[in-house]
């Protein structure tokens, strides 16, 4: 790990604050398995039919509120793009959010990573995986560790010289070494994939394992070719 830290540079996480979690997760339902460009326009036009109008720049529409989802039938909310399993998430999402199990921000930051992702994934279409995003860049917290998470798995095989893919719970036990900065070290592994795909390119060696850039080893290197 000390190598790869070394290799990716400074720490450059900066969370962006969570001004809504309904919002925040309404926009991960409809961002789910489809690309970013067709997500932005779903949601371009869910605004424009059933967002409030409001006030400032060109008096540019507000995010639905919950209750206008509630009041909102499937069908109108497939009529703007969304699959019949993502408008019943939605429903599903602001039923929750009225409830309460989906709490405003103030509310939220104050609850812990584990009361946190086991009240957000009551709701349908959200998963752990979205929440721990959710805790990592929204709300900031420092010790989460997506061990389901294809790009960290590949990143620790790559760092760590591995020929497969390590388990989720081989991942999380190894990673229990890292707290209480798993936030980090999952970005760090993030980074191990840009690095190796690098080292594809280029061609160096078989491009896999990050450890050959432990400190002192390119200068070794240089000094045995000049030997």
């Amino acid at each position: 790990m000390a190598a790869l830290i070394e290799a990716a540079g400074p720490y450059r996480l900066h969370p962006v604050h969570c001004d809504s979690p309904f919002e925040h997760l309404a926009r991960a339902i409809a961002s789910q398995q489809i690309s970013g460009a067709a997500a932005k326009s779903i949601l371009a036009k869910f605004v424009d039919a059933f967002g409030t109008s409001g006030r400032g720049l060109r008096n540019a529409r507000l995010f639905p509120a919950p209750e206008r989802i509630i009041a909102t039938s499937e069908a109108s909310l497939r009529a703007v793009g969304f699959s019949l399993a993502k408008a019943v998430a939605l429903k599903d999402l602001a039923r929750h959010t009225l409830e309460g199990v989906v709490p405003d921000t103030r509310t939220l930051e104050s609850l812990d990573d584990a009361a946190i992702i086991e009240r957000l994934t009551r709701v349908r279409g959200v998963g752990p995986w979205t929440v721990q995003m959710m805790l990592m860049f929204q709300l900031g917290r420092e010790d989460v560790l997506p061990k389901d998470d294809y790009g960290v798995r590949n990143g620790f095989r790559i760092a760590y010289g591995l020929r497969d893919l390590p388990k989720p719970a081989e991942l999380a036990r190894h990673g229990e070494r890292w707290a209480p900065y798993r936030s980090a070290a999952s970005w760090y592994l993030w980074r191990a994939v840009e690095i190796g795909r690098r080292f594809d390119a280029t061609a160096c060696d078989d491009g896999a394992s990050i450890r050959r850039q432990r400190p002192g080893a390119r200068n070794r290197s240089r000094r045995r070719r000049a030997s």
